[in-house]
């Protein structure tokens, strides 16, 4: 999963969710292009959005206002707006002078109008969610802050400091919801305070956060005085901040919040476009949906009968489970693990199957300083002084890992996946715009590619040990599901045997019954299809897009088709919507 950490802030408003004008990578990233008009709007709308939420510099790594949050009230927002419009409007008047052009006035306008359909909607006064909402924002930018100069730990005590005022901003936004009558679900409502609350503990995180500050700073001779009491002084005045959202969220916004966790179709449909960048037709994706998990569950029976002959996919994963080779003991134990099979990664196909810059062969795998689960990985900073980095979040109480399970992960993160897409974009500057290297994009293209990257892996003969197969196709299938449980959700479509429509109760016991997983990560992400709808099938989606983009292209090439130079060619356009990438892979 990419993200912000999940999804990078990619417009003002709306939910946070990323001819041949591509060649290989270290080609591209030789020639020189002049700036147009169209990029000089583009270059402006990223500093908007810095100017807009100073959280994005930190995000992408440039330079701004790091120690500030921005205005998460109402009168934020319609600033918001009015800047989105505004954009919009200059864009449209302008003329294209190149392919690059061509695709970044697409792609931009594209967003700029969902934005404004999403406003219209509504939507903004209902943000809220277990894992990419404002609740998660706010406190996620943390993660990506320098730490290692008494000056970082400054700009970080500034935006401690700064911290309360935007929680104060997003529960005004919460309250405008309640007034109009526009409220997120209840369910969603209790599971953020919950979080809210783990923040503001005493060993939350950020009592834990300030424990360490200075630990990694260049400079031995520790923190000034001042500076640690203003740090004590920040973390405590934003563990106040999480409290009083606590308060907020299990008190007055739980009492006005919808009992409905369905978002209906029409919802529905501006999100599946903003995580896609293409408008499918929901219901034959639904039937796909169930068809795909039906395929995915009879390749893991034949693997599991390859595992031991006779052996269900339950008794497999046993045999697995109990193989101490396949197992690690300990974040330590599992950060080494990443580690190293993302480095092997990298080395072996480098010149091989993919042109590898040198900037991108590092790829730091580190344990997350959160404890709500999930994997992700955040890109690297314009300049690469902060490099792509894979996160793994570990539920509290979780102290083995797998490693069956996991291998696919860490290709899905890593390279071929995550890293080698996002951070090729980033390292492609001569060509692209900085909205285009770390702004633009979706989440179907991101995600749906690291899927892709899972299957071609296989097909490299990285996954050739039976396990390390089963763990790809566990992925898999749970992809598959989540198509069906998240159309089924919040379409309100009939449960799989025909009696009655789908709730929270029947989705954990679907996903129990087709993903092997602690009840801790099912249960978190369950509910996380409840409050993000139409993310999690873009996964699965994006992988058919792009897989039926590859089989087009073979047809089309015949026999002259290389898969290396059909990769180079797709990632070297960088992020895009997913109609833009086939319109612009197939013309």
């Amino acid at each position: 999963m990419t993200s912000n950490p999940q999804d990078a802030p990619k417009s003002a408003i709306g939910n946070s969710a990323t001819g041949n004008s591509a060649t290989g990578l270290g080609e591209k990233s030789a020639l020189s292009r002049a700036a147009t008009p169209v990029d000089a709007l583009a270059e402006r709308w990223v500093a908007t959005l810095a100017e807009l939420d100073p959280s994005v510099a930190v995000w992408i790594g440039m330079p701004g206002r790091l120690d500030e949050y921005g205005d998460t009230s109402p009168a934020g927002h319609d600033r918001a707006l009015t800047e989105t419009k505004t954009a919009l409007r200059e864009l449209q008047q302008l003329s294209v002078h190149d392919d690059v052009d061509r695709i970044t006035k697409t792609d931009l306008s594209a967003e700029l109008t969902l934005a404004i359909e999403v406003n219209e909607a509504g939507l903004w006064m209902r943000d809220l969610n277990v894992i990419a909402s404002p609740a998660q924002n706010l406190r996620d930018v943390f993660d990506l802050m320098p730490t290692e100069s008494a000056a970082d730990w400054a700009t970080i005590s500034g935006r401690l400091g700064n911290l309360p005022a935007a929680i104060d901003g997003y529960i005004e936004t919460l309250r405008r919801g309640i007034t109009e009558g526009v409220t997120p679900a209840q369910r969603q409502v209790r599971e953020v305070a919950a979080q809210a609350r783990r923040h503001a503990a005493p060993l939350g995180f950020f009592a834990n956060f300030i424990a360490g500050a200075g630990e990694n700073a260049k400079d031995s001779r520790g923190l000034p005085e001042s500076l640690q009491r203003d740090l004590k002084r920040g973390a405590a005045a934003s563990a106040e901040a999480y409290e009083a959202l606590a308060n907020f969220l299990s008190s007055e916004l739980l009492d006005s919040a919808t009992p409905n966790d369905a978002v209906g179709r029409d919802s529905y449909a501006l999100h599946s476009r903003g995580f896609l960048g293409s408008t499918i037709d929901l219901d034959e994706t639904y039937e796909w949906g169930i068809a795909e998990l039906g395929r995915m569950a009879a390749e893991q029976e034949s693997i599991a009968r390859e595992i031991s002959p006779g052996a269900s996919v339950a008794e497999a994963i046993a045999i697995l489970d109990a193989d101490p080779k396949r197992t690690l003991h300990g974040t330590d134990q599992l950060q080494r693990w990443m580690q190293e099979l993302s480095d092997r990664a990298v080395e072996t196909l480098s010149g091989v199957h993919f042109d590898i810059p040198e900037p991108l062969t590092r790829l730091e795998c580190l344990i997350a300083p959160t404890q709500e689960g999930g994997i992700y990985y955040t890109s690297p900073s314009d300049d690469f002084s902060r490099p792509g980095r894979m996160w793994w979040s570990v539920p509290e109480g979780i102290t083995d890992f797998n490693t069956w399970r996991e291998t696919t992960t860490v290709y899905h993160e890593g390279v071929p996946g995550h890293h080698l897409q996002l951070g090729q974009a980033v390292y492609n500057r001569a060509q692209l715009n900085t909205w285009r290297r770390q702004l633009a994009g979706t989440s179907g293209h991101a995600e749906g590619w690291a899927l892709y990257a899972e299957r071609l892996m296989q097909q490299l003969g990285y996954l050739d040990d039976p396990g390390d197969r089963l763990g790809m196709l566990d992925g898999q299938r749970m992809r598959a599901a989540r198509v069906v449980l998240d159309l089924g959700v919040h379409l309100g479509k009939r449960r799989l045997a025909g009696d009655g429509v789908w709730d929270f109760d029947y989705a954990l016991d679907f996903m129990r019954e087709n993903v092997n997983m602690n009840e801790a990560s099912l249960r978190f992400e369950v509910n996380r299809y409840f409050g993000w709808p139409g993310q999690a099938p873009s996964y699965k989606v994006g992988q058919r897009i792009w897989e039926e983009l590859r089989v087009d292209a073979e047809r089309r090439d015949g026999a002259a088709f290389d898969l290396r130079t059909f990769h180079c060619r797709a990632l070297g356009i960088g992020g895009v919507g997913l109609d833009t990438l086939r319109h612009e892979i197939l013309g």
